[in-house]
């Protein structure tokens, strides 16, 4: 994936996300990959990191809404809004990520939103 540019990949998680294609999203994340959101516990490795989406991630379904995106180096900085499910209830809130590449693929992501837990 080192041929692909990181704004490429950044869409694509999105919309693999919002698809539920876990497999492919899984894919675009380093094997080491480390994601972080304030208040929880870090997700280290494509394992806990495929786990988390399949099993543990509060949003129940959805979609982003990419409204800024900034490349600096290897760093994609993203603003937008999430319109969705958690809990049984509809939500929206807005949300900033980070994703870090190495070699082409999201090494560190963070994530910071309005809300406790996604």
């Amino acid at each position: 994936m080192a041929d692909r540019e990181p704004e490429t990949v950044v869409r694509e998680y999105y919309d693999t996300v919002d698809d539920e294609r876990y497999d492919d999203l899984v894919a675009l994340f380093a094997e080491d990959v480390r994601y972080e959101r304030p208040g929880q516990g870090a997700i280290e490795g494509r394992a806990e990191l495929r786990e988390f989406y399949l099993e543990e991630r509060p949003l129940e379904e959805g979609s982003h809404e990419v409204d800024d995106l900034v490349v600096q180096g290897d760093t994609v900085a993203v603003r937008g809004t999430f319109t969705g499910r958690q809990g049984g209830e509809d939500v929206a809130f807005a949300f900033a990520d980070f994703h870090e590449f190495e070699d082409g693929e999201i090494a560190r992501r963070y994530s910071f939103t309005d809300r406790d837990e996604v």
